[in-house]
Order: C-alpha cells, then sequence, then structure tokens
C-alpha cells in the first residue's frame, strides 16, 4: 500500500499546485478568479488527498507485500487473489439502476430518481447476496 500512498501524495500535491497556478493565471490574466476550475482543481485534490490518507493509514498496519519492497520478487505475489463471479448478470443491473438514477437528476425528475434509488438499492443487494441463496450458494446443501 505504500506504493499506492506515494502515488497519490504525487497527485494530490500536484492538484494543489495546479490549482494555485490556474487561480492566479486567471487572475492575473483577467482580473478575477475564474472559480469553476478552480475550485474543481481543489475539489479533485481534496478527494486524491482523502485517497492518499486512507492509503498512508492502511500501509502502516499491515506487513509490506511484494511491490513495495525493493528485493520483492513477481512469483512472491502468486497465489489466489480473491473470488470473482464468472457469470453474474448483477453488475450490469447495477449499472443500469444506475443509469436510471442519473437520468432523474439530470432531468430533475423526483419519481425517477425515487425509482432508480430503490433499483439501485435492490440490485446491489442482490450483487451481494448472489451466492447465499438460490441455486449458486456456497458451502453445504
Amino acid at each position: 500500500m505504500k506504493t499506492e500512498s506515494h502515488i497519490f501524495g504525487i497527485f494530490t500535491a500536484c492538484m494543489y499546485l495546479f490549482a494555485g497556478i490556474y487561480g492566479w493565471w486567471t487572475w492575473y490574466d483577467g482580473g478575477t478568479i475564474e472559480y469553476i476550475g478552480f475550485v474543481a482543481l481543489i475539489l479533485t485534490g481534496t478527494l486524491t488527498a482523502m485517497c492518499w490518507g486512507f492509503f498512508a493509514f492502511i500501509a502502516r498496519r499491515m506487513d509490506l507485500r511484494p511491490e513495495d519492497r525493493a528485493d520483492g520478487e513477481i512469483a512472491d505475489a502468486a497465489g489466489e487473489v480473491g473470488f470473482f463471479s464468472p457469470g453474474s448478470y448483477w453488475p450490469f443491473g447495477v449499472a443500469l439502476c444506475a443509469s436510471v438514477t442519473g437520468i432523474g437528476v439530470v432531468f430533475w425528475q423526483w419519481w425517477i430518481i425515487a425509482i432508480g434509488g430503490i433499483a439501485v438499492i435492490v440490485s446491489a443487494s442482490g450483487l451481494i447476496f448472489e451466492y447465499y441463496t438460490g441455486t449458486r450458494k456456497l458451502g453445504p446443501q
């Protein structure tokens, strides 16, 4: 996690530096700061700072991974990474429901936002509990 922490730390510093340069440049060029881009760069820097802080916090509490060690080999990272569902349709459903919610936000139709939000909750629950119920239930049956 140290590698990720360093990457996000560099991104954070760059975004705040770019925000300062952008704010100064627009003020110097037009007499006033262009607030939309300036705030967007500050918010981007803040988001990357949150990721940086998370990775730095986690990196102190776990052992070094092979990619964090100077003597790490590719074979050190071999093994099981995790379980990924090979044939699940739930991610498509979650994306579709999130798109419906986004369309509701764009057109500011509360009923579309409500239907899409409920559908997102239902489809995300289906994705999470996919292997706990039905024919795909893992473990003894």
